[in-house]
């Protein structure tokens, strides 16, 4: 194999699909690839995920075994359960940045023991259009100066364990209403307000040491005219010249539409690494055939002189510095669990209408029956097909108004102002019961009478708990 293609490899982090670590990743594990990503569909449970791990480590005892885990809605390692920690918009809501790096801890070690080395989290956007498809719950919220506090301290409290983090997504995704996997946001901000809302998070960031950070598919027509994952401008001229930033740069999957939407996988490849990418993140549907056809393109973009073959070799080498100084995976035993002391406080973050309380007042502990619905969305594409329903509810579509029994009803959904449907649901049920809705989702507070800003598993213990015993 010639130097330069081993070399291409390294920029490259591939996923793959089912539970078993494929030949074709082992024999590029051997053979220059340096990591590899694990997704949800390789999750079902911790333990695979460290089997994985330690396949991967296997095949080349250095390699960046990575994983989305960002400590709330979006988990990885407890995708079978939902994860057990607070997630950032709770953890925001609270404003303690000493809870937040205790949980950056607690995130960071179960990464470790699952035999990870790299997380790509912390969520940095500030979300500052409520109506974000893709962003949400998963950003520490709304406020750039509260974000950058949180940020920070996440990723020291990560990064204390020895896993590496990864901010993102640069310079920023959360003044959008699309989400980058279905097409290309576009953020109509000025550079004035881009330094001082999106990127003071990311400062945050770099000033706690991340190791890495992810790139967004986004437009900033202030900035470039292109993706930021495809833009010199913003990787090298902001992130790399104005802000300092040294480490690794990660591009946001590749096979998402705003990446590769118009240019197909291999090319978008060729200019993420052109524009000053280091690790290119592929998703799961790859497959060898797919490598082939991206390190091809790669190499004949270097033959051409689109790609300088320095800018290759300095990719590389960044991703190679960052497996080096991976640590050795803890033991592996039980993970992290809802932590029952923190319930309480969880459920202090929570925003209640008047009429929630009075709710509680006349229904909590009442002797009678009260019936729980469940409004199913589709999933959110960042997180997955994670468990989210603290009470094991009965389903019903959006729009659809069930026939149920007498009594009070608690309807339950995520991000219930994003569609009239779940209105109309909540209303017809409103026409004959006592009702009250609980978002688990990002609210505005304009349907819902409890919004808990979060659905992992330890919000859900807590709105168990604060209906039963507050």
């Amino acid at each position: 194999m010639s130097p330069l293609l081993h070399d291409v490899r390294a920029t490259l982090i591939p996923g793959f699909a089912g539970l078993t670590l494929p030949t074709w990743v082992a024999e590029r594990l051997a053979d220059g690839l340096a990591s590899v990503c694990l997704y949800g569909e390789n999750a079902p449970d911790a333990a695979t995920v460290r089997t994985l791990a330690d396949a991967v480590r296997a095949a080349r005892p250095d390699a960046i075994v990575a994983i989305d885990e960002e400590g709330g809605d979006v988990t990885r390692i407890h995708y079978a359960t939902g994860a057990p920690y607070a997630g950032s918009a709770v953890l925001g809501r609270a404003d303690d940045t000493t809870w937040t790096r205790s949980v950056g801890e607690r995130v960071g070690r179960d990464v470790r023991a699952a035999g990870c080395t790299l997380t790509f989290g912390p969520v940095a956007d500030v979300n500052v259009d409520p109506r974000n498809p893709v962003i949400g719950v998963r950003s520490f919220g709304a406020d750039a100066d509260l974000a950058a506090r949180h940020v920070g301290a996440w990723v020291e409290g990560v990064q204390a364990t020895g896993v590496a983090t990864s901010a993102k997504h640069f310079p920023g995704h959360g003044d959008t209403a699309v989400d980058s996997h279905l097409g290309l946001p576009v953020v109509h901000a000025s550079v004035e307000l881009l330094h001082a809302r999106e990127l003071a998070p990311f400062r945050a960031a770099i000033a706690a040491g991340a190791a890495t950070i992810m790139t967004s598919h986004i437009v900033l027509p202030a900035l470039d005219d292109v993706p930021a994952t495809l833009s010199s401008r913003i990787l090298q001229g902001l992130l790399r010249g104005e802000l300092g930033f040294d480490g690794v740069i990660v591009s946001d999957a590749l096979d998402m539409a705003g990446a590769s939407g118009e240019t197909g996988i291999p090319e978008a490849a060729v200019r993420a690494l052109a524009a000053g990418c280091d690790l290119l993140c592929l998703g799961t549907a790859t497959g060898p055939d797919g490598m082939d056809a991206i390190e091809e393109a790669v190499l004949a973009a270097v033959a051409e002189g689109r790609l300088p073959e320095a800018r290759v070799r300095d990719a590389a080498a960044r991703v190679r510095a960052l497996a080096a100084s991976a640590p050795a995976p803890l033991p592996f035993a039980e993970l992290s669990d809802v932590d029952e002391g923190e319930l309480d406080r969880i459920a202090s973050t929570f925003a209640l209408s008047d009429h929630a309380r009075e709710w509680l007042r006349r229904f909590r502990g009442a002797d009678r029956l009260t019936t729980t619905v469940r409004i199913e969305r589709a999933a959110n594409i960042a997180a997955g097909a994670v468990p989210w329903d603290p009470f094991a509810a009965s389903v019903v579509e959006p729009g659809a108004v069930p026939t149920l029994e007498p009594g009070p009803v608690v309807v339950v959904g995520k991000d219930l102002e994003r569609g009239p449907e779940s209105r109309a649901t909540i209303d017809g049920l409103r026409a004959t019961h006592d009702v009250l809705a609980i978002d688990l989702g990002w609210s505005a507070g304009e349907l819902a009478d409890v919004a808990t800003f979060g659905a992992s598993a330890a919000v859900g213990a807590a709105v168990r708990r604060w209906i039963e015993h507050a």
